[in-house]
């Protein structure tokens, strides 16, 4: 599971992803939490555009109060069917999520959860599937938002977080264009467990557990 992670700068995520087009504006971030506008890659033409996306996606059909619709993730078994994701699957609404890392939670012996942060070795940024929709109200007041999709925890990150739902589903860089464009059925099978061997973990502080708090002192090893 992922509950907060971390986005890169724009220029360096730009290099990574090299949208055609570049709608969105940002700076990094190191909190970012649900609700939370966030960039995204997705389809342009054939091509790709850069946009900013809501993170908890609110399906197109939701009728009345949206903040009762707002899906953080998806299982990857479960993204063709979801009553959340399906329209968006069936429609080819896909997309990437630059992050630079994300965090897990650590139940101690004394029962106390000490956060870490989670990143690759040898890439400061990747890319993890997901999905969008637009949702417009009652208002004409448009949404789109987005939730990453979700693959079975590796050794490492199940020995830190323990049973959990999941790990985000990081792409491969040539599994990029694939994710975007490619069949339904290519799409799927670019969705993997990503190997321990290729990530780094250290404890952080748990000023991370405020999402008020939002600085680079975060992702700072302690202990």
């Amino acid at each position: 599971m992922c509950q907060r992670y971390v986005i890169p700068e724009q220029l360096v995520a730009e290099r990574e992803f090299l949208p055609s087009v570049a709608w969105w504006r940002y700076t990094p971030r190191y909190n970012v939490a649900l609700t939370q506008n966030v960039p995204a890659i997705r389809d342009y033409a054939q091509s790709s555009e850069a946009v900013m996306l809501r993170w908890g996606l609110i399906p197109a059909w939701v009728e009345g109060d949206a903040a009762a619709w707002q899906v953080a993730s998806v299982r990857m078994g479960r993204v063709p069917q979801s009553e959340a994701s399906a329209d968006a699957w069936a429609a080819g609404r896909r997309c990437i999520l630059p992050m630079a890392g994300f965090y897990v939670w650590h139940l101690t012996a004394d029962n106390y959860r000490q956060p870490f942060f989670v990143q690759l070795r040898n890439r400061s940024v990747f890319g993890v599937a997901a999905v969008w929709d637009r949702w417009v109200s009652e208002e004409d007041d448009v949404i789109e938002s987005c939730a990453l999709i979700t693959v079975p925890a590796n050794e490492l990150l199940s020995e830190l977080s323990g049973p959990v739902p999941g790990m985000p589903a990081i792409l491969r860089r040539r599994d990029y264009a694939t994710w975007l464009q490619g069949p339904t059925g290519a799409a799927l099978a670019a969705l993997g467990t990503y190997r321990s061997d290729w990530m780094l973990t250290h404890a952080v502080s748990p000023r991370v557990n405020s999402t008020e708090v939002d600085d680079a002192e975060l992702i700072r090893q302690v202990g």
